[in-house]
C-alpha cells in the first residue's frame, strides 16, 4: 500500500504541500493528470463517463436497484441545499441534528428556504443520540424528516447514523444524511442503514477534486419530488429526469472534475473500496493522534467519538503559542493544517484523509515538534479550563 501511494505523493520541496484538511485534499498525480484533456459536455464519451461515475457510486452505497445517483454541480453546501430543497415538502418540517458548524448550516439552509424546522444542538463535544431523536419526534408529530451529519468535521465527531436511522423510522419520519466528509471511507450501505437520500462530494474521501457533489436517493422518493424544489439549478429531480432522458447534465458540467473523479474511483477500488480506504485513514489518525499526544497536545474528543477523517486539538496554554505562526511554520515544512471552528475554546484541526499514509503522519508529528521548539514551547498542554469544559460537556 505505502509503495503504491508513495509513487503519487506531492513533493513539498517543489511547493506542493500536503493538505491536512477535510477537503479539498491531497490528490494522486494520476488524478491531476486526468484533467489535462478537454471534453465536450454533450459528447457520447463524456455521457458514458457520467454514467460510469453514477454506477460506481451506487455500488459503493450497496444499492440493489432501488436507488439512483444524481451528480450536482457546485460545492458540498450547494448539494446539501439541493437535497433539502428537493426532498423536504414545502409543508414539511425537519428535525436538524447539530453538533457543530455543518449541522447549524443545515438549519440555516432551512431558514433560507422558509421551511419549518426544529433544532437539537449538542454543542461541540457530543453526538446526537437515537433516544433524543425519538423524544423529539414523539413530541412533535409535524416533523416529517430528520437531517443528520455523518461526520461533523468542525469537531471531528463521527455521528451514530445507524442508531439515528432506527429511531427516525421507528417514529414515522424519513432520514436525510449529509455524508460529505465520510462517504467512501465510512460504511453507509443502504442495506444496513436506512435513509431516503444522502449527499457527498467529489473532493472528500474518494479523493477527487472540487467541482461537483452527488445525491444518492431512493428512486421512489425522488420520483415524488417533482415540482417541489425551491430553485431551478438545485432541483435534484429535474437534474435526474434530464439525465434519465438524455444522459446529459442540465447545465454545463465540471468536465475536468468528472474525469478526474473517474480516476479517483479507480484508485479507490484498487485500494479495497470503502473498507480499504477507511483502514488507511484510521491508521493515519491513530499514528498522528498518538504522536501529537506525546507532544502534550490534547484532543477535543474522547477516543470513542474520534473519526478517521479529521481530529481537533486544543491550542496549547503557553502564551508563546500563536496559531497563525504555528500554521505558517507547518506550511513551510510542507503541511497545511486547518484552523479550529469551535466557539468555546481555541483549537485547530489536522485531517487524516487524502493521498497520504501513516509514514506521512509521522512526519507531520515531527514537524509539529520542530515548530514547538522553534516557538520556544516546552509543552503543548492545553489550558486547564479547556479540559474542565471538555469534562463537563462530554460527560
Amino acid at each position: 500500500m505505502s509503495s503504491q501511494l508513495n509513487d503519487t505523493f506531492p513533493d513539498p520541496a517543489k511547493g506542493e504541500p500536503f493538505l491536512l484538511t477535510p477537503g479539498p485534499l491531497t490528490t494522486a498525480l494520476s488524478v491531476k493528470e486526468a484533467m489535462l484533456r478537454d471534453w465536450g459536455s454533450w459528447d457520447s464519451d463524456f455521457r458514458a463517463m457520467t454514467k460510469s461515475v453514477c454506477d460506481q457510486l451506487l455500488g459503493l452505497a450497496g444499492d440493489v436497484g432501488d436507488f439512483v445517483c444524481v451528480p450536482m454541480q457546485g460545492s458540498g453546501s450547494y448539494c446539501v441545499e439541493a437535497m433539502l430543497g428537493t426532498f423536504v415538502p414545502r409543508d414539511g418540517k425537519v428535525l436538524v441534528l447539530a453538533n457543530g458548524a455543518y449541522g447549524l448550516r443545515a438549519a440555516e439552509i432551512m431558514r433560507y428556504l422558509g421551511r419549518a424546522y426544529t433544532l437539537i444542538d449538542k454543542g461541540d463535544y457530543m453526538p446526537p443520540r437515537g433516544a433524543e431523536v425519538t423524544a423529539a419526534l414523539q413530541a412533535d408529530p409535524a416533523i416529517t424528516h430528520v437531517i443528520a451529519i455523518h461526520c461533523e468535521t468542525s469537531s471531528g465527531i463521527l455521528n451514530p447514523v445507524e442508531e439515528i436511522s432506527k429511531a427516525t423510522y421507528a417514529n414515522g419520519a424519513k432520514l436525510l444524511i449529509d455524508s460529505m466528509s465520510a462517504f467512501g471511507a465510512i460504511d453507509l450501505d443502504v442495506g444496513r442503514i436506512r435513509y431516503e437520500a444522502m449527499v457527498s462530494s467529489a473532493n472528500k474521501c474518494i479523493e477527487g477534486v472540487p467541482g461537483f457533489g452527488f445525491v444518492i436517493a431512493r428512486r421512489a422518493e425522488l420520483e415524488a419530488c417533482i415540482g417541489r424544489a425551491h430553485s431551478l439549478v438545485l432541483d435534484v429531480y429535474a437534474q435526474w429526469a434530464n439525465m434519465e432522458k438524455s444522459g446529459q447534465w442540465r447545465y454545463t458540467p465540471p468536465t475536468h472534475a468528472v474525469v478526474a473523479f473517474l480516476e479517483a474511483l479507480r484508485l479507490h477500488a484498487e485500494e479495497g473500496g470503502v473498507a480499504g480506504r477507511g483502514a488507511r485513514y484510521t491508521k493515519n489518525r491513530d499514528v498522528m493522534v498518538a504522536g501529537m499526544r506525546g507532544l502534550g497536545f490534547e484532543t477535543l474528543l474522547k477516543d470513542r467519538w474520534l473519526s478517521p477523517i479529521i481530529v481537533t486539538f486544543f491550542c496549547p496554554a503557553d502564551p508563546r503559542f500563536v496559531f497563525s505562526e504555528f500554521y505558517e511554520r507547518m506550511k513551510a515544512k510542507g503541511f497545511i493544517i486547518y484552523p479550529g471552528k469551535l466557539t468555546v475554546v481555541d483549537s485547530f484541526r489536522i485531517g487524516c484523509i487524502g493521498r497520504m499514509d501513516s509514514a506521512v503522519m509521522t512526519r507531520v508529528v515531527q514537524a509539529a515538534a520542530d515548530c514547538l521548539a522553534e516557538m520556544g514551547l516546552a509543552s503543548a498542554a492545553p489550558p486547564a479550563e479547556a479540559l474542565i469544559e471538555r469534562a463537563k460537556l462530554a460527560g
